[in-house]
């Protein structure tokens, strides 16, 4: 949860209470800016503005999915125990609550921006609007599974030697063999 604080006079002092934080916001709105430029450009360059909803629909998807994939993962692995921390665990279930309704808004703001250009046929009206919300699912079960795979690398790396190197120097061989010779 992010907020802005107004001074407004000596003793009183505003807050404003906004969700997410403004690094969120800031990369959102990079993003959809992104996405209207290459909407721009694929409709300068073809000329047919339902192929550029449809792959500029499909690009924010796939870069919003893949953030929010990571984040949920991220959340997941600092979820607080709700018995013992209720208000940590009730902001960890906010947030994403919050990831989940936005993901859901963009994914239909997406078919209704497919939808209302200029089209006709079956494949304009039944499968294009999906292309952009299949791919924003899928960039989000990749950005949870990299995210995911990232920490497991860190987690396995002890902090000492591994036993391939100890081998390596130490020059041992397998206990088995030693105790046998012993």
């Amino acid at each position: 949860m992010g907020k802005i604080v107004r001074q407004i006079s000596e003793g009183v002092t505003k807050y404003y209470w906004y969700p997410g934080e403004k690094t969120d916001w800031i990369r959102a709105a990079l993003t959809i800016a992104g996405g209207g430029a290459l909407f721009a450009l694929v409709y300068v360059v073809t000329k047919n503005s339902l192929i550029a909803a449809v792959i500029a629909g499909t690009a924010v998807q796939a870069v919003v999915g893949a953030y929010l994939g990571r984040r949920d993962t991220v959340g997941i692995s600092e979820f607080h125990d709700p018995s013992s921390e209720r208000r940590a665990a009730v902001a960890d279930g906010t947030r994403a609550a919050w990831r989940g309704t936005l993901q859901g808004l963009l994914c239909a703001g997406s078919a209704m921006l497919v939808l209302n250009m200029p089209h006709d046929g079956f494949l304009a009206d039944w499968i294009l609007p999906f292309v952009p919300s299949i791919v924003g699912a899928l960039a989000h079960s990749g950005g949870m599974l990299w995210e995911r795979l990232s920490q497991e690398v860190v987690a396995e790396e002890p902090p000492g030697k591994s036993e391939a190197a100890e081998k390596k120097e130490g020059g041992a061989e397998d206990p088995t063999k030693e105790l046998e010779a012993a």
